[in-house]
């Protein structure tokens, strides 16, 4: 009762706002809907956009800038690859391999994390401190997706790298269970950004013949990151080495300082010629791209002729987030439904395995702390091989039958081992085993789904689109896996266990048929063929 008593006050006083706001006279002699109002209340965006969600005539809308016609994204995506591409992936793509090394160090530490000589942890609580990060993600993505639209690829993702590495080196100095679970959290809102910022830029500078593949890559090199911490963990929690609390803080003190080298890499990644030209910069735009092809045709030799497809842009001073969700709910309407179901899937099946992984091997199967990360090992590079090995299908094959078939295959693979492990058939290297073979097609899955939500929504909504299925699916995949199986694996039962494997498996089926039914084929094609901007 209080509840609806709050909302009913809350809109009525919305209502009122926004009728005297709009209107400058008495709210209530003035009829406008109340769906109207509420998403004039909403903070605008500043960038392009021609159309606004259509309002009283008597509402005074901001002036439009003069249309442009310009060739700049088909002069981006004719371009051969070259040393500038190269720099681009590794200067964007290299935080994933330290947020896997990071990531994996914490799974594989849990067992230490509960010994007295450190922070004396639970399995509840290190269920815990994983939802904290995933909590933190969430924000992220949502609250920099939002800035990244609004004042462009480069400066967001500074931002958020330092935000990252803050939180990193603070969890180096966390003293009990709250302090590590509030620096995971902050970690996890430069994470969380980086998703946003980091795949826009990508998708939006390199060629469309290759940003399949790239994409894949660049979301799969995580497992590298994951490979060097499972080998790190057994030096880390040496106790000839170090002293029990003092190995598990050198990885994240050393990721950190790594880290720092980062920040002068991003130096070499421009602003997006993409988000320029429908900010109404198209001047910086146009020498963003000159200078990118005399870079390109300086390492390869090669002058690609000028492309004779053009676009018009109206760009606009004020780009309303009310518009940004209608086109989600309304004519993307199906693509949304597409992106949040993958991203949910592989969200529910990465954070209930990997953030529990340890536990599993500790308490099903009696393996030393010390010994975790020899087993984390084979599962990062099978995650690696995957986007390695199968990208290039995702441009040549297409996305629709990729996509759908490493999901169904992973979903299927999951199911046999979820049995065999309940069952006991399986001992710590078949599971290593079984896990390198699901998660070979399930990490090139994965990918795909961050790779889906970048590509099928315009350009001026790119990034918050990423954040936002990132974000939904994160919050109900995500943040819930970690505490469920925290509680299946203290309860002893491996059958339980088992089954919240079986769930996972399910989810990753029907985002398999999900794909089949509304699939985009976004193979070889320009963002633009894709998804018209709002802009255009």
């Amino acid at each position: 009762m209080i509840f609806e008593l709050a909302r009913y006050l809350f809109l009525q006083g919305a209502l009122t706002e926004c009728r005297a706001a709009h209107f400058g006279r008495d709210p209530a002699s003035v009829e406008l809907p109340l769906w109207r109002c509420v998403v004039r209340l909403l903070p605008p965006i500043r960038g392009a956009g021609r159309v606004a969600i259509e309002s009283n005539s008597a509402m005074q809308t901001p002036p439009s800038q003069p249309m442009i016609r310009t060739n700049i994204p088909f002069r981006l995506d004719r371009l051969p690859w070259s040393r500038f591409h190269l720099l681009v992936v590794v200067g964007l793509g290299i935080t994933w391999i330290l947020d896997g090394l990071e990531v994996t160090i914490v799974g594989s530490l849990g067992p230490a994390l509960q010994s007295t000589d450190t922070l004396h942890l639970s399995s509840a609580n290190l269920g815990a401190v994983a939802s904290f990060y995933v909590v933190g993600a969430v924000v992220g993505a949502l609250v920099f997706g939002w800035i990244t639209d609004r004042h462009g690829r480069r400066l967001v993702f500074y931002v958020t790298l330092i935000v990252y590495l803050s939180g990193v080196l603070l969890s180096a100095f966390a003293w009990d269970f709250w302090s590590f679970a509030i620096f995971r959290m902050i970690t996890g809102l430069g994470i969380g950004g980086e998703y946003a910022a980091v795949n826009s830029a990508i998708d939006e500078l390199i060629p469309a013949k290759y940003r399949g593949r790239i994409d894949l890559v660049v979301n799969g090199s995580f497992w590298l990151g994951a490979a060097a911490g499972a080998l790190a963990v057994p030096f880390l929690l040496d106790q000839r080495l170090f002293a029990p609390d003092i190995g598990w803080r050198l990885g994240f003190g050393i990721g950190a300082v790594l880290g720092l080298g980062i920040l002068l890499l991003r130096r070499f990644v421009p602003e997006s010629p993409r988000w320029l030209v429908t900010h109404g910069r198209n001047e910086q735009a146009e020498k963003t791209v000159s200078d990118i092809e005399k870079d390109v045709a300086k390492a390869t030799g090669q002058h690609p002729s000028v492309p004779k497809e053009s676009i018009e842009v109206h760009p606009k001073k004020v780009f309303g987030i009310g518009l940004i969700l209608s086109s989600m709910v309304g004519k993307y309407r199906k693509r949304s439904i597409l992106a949040l179901v993958l991203m949910v899937a592989q969200s529910f099946l990465y954070n209930s395995v990997f953030f529990t992984f340890g536990l599993v091997l500790s308490h099903f199967y009696e393996v030393p702390s010390e010994r975790i990360g020899l087993y984390l090992l084979p599962l990062a590079v099978g995650n690696f091989c995957g986007p390695l090995f199968l990208g290039s299908l995702f441009d040549t094959i297409g996305r629709k039958a990729m996509i759908a078939g490493t999901f169904a295959v992973s979903g299927l693979l999951l199911l046999m081992t979820a049995y065999l492990f309940a069952a006991g058939f399986l001992t710590p290297v078949t599971q290593t085993i079984a896990w390198f073979s699901i998660f070979f097609f399930a990490s090139a899955a994965a990918s795909s789904a961050y790779l889906t939500a970048s590509e099928i929504f315009p350009l001026e909504t790119r990034a918050l689109a990423i954040a936002c299925f990132y974000a939904l699916g994160t919050a109900i995949g995500g943040s819930i896996s970690p505490l469920l199986f925290g509680w299946l694996i203290e309860s002893g039962s491996a059958w339980r266990v088992s089954a919240g494997y079986a769930l996972a498996a399910a989810l990753l089926l029907i985002a398999a048929g999900t794909e089949l039914v509304l699939g985009i084929d976004a193979e070889g094609k320009s963002l633009e063929s894709i998804a018209d901007p709002l802009s255009s």
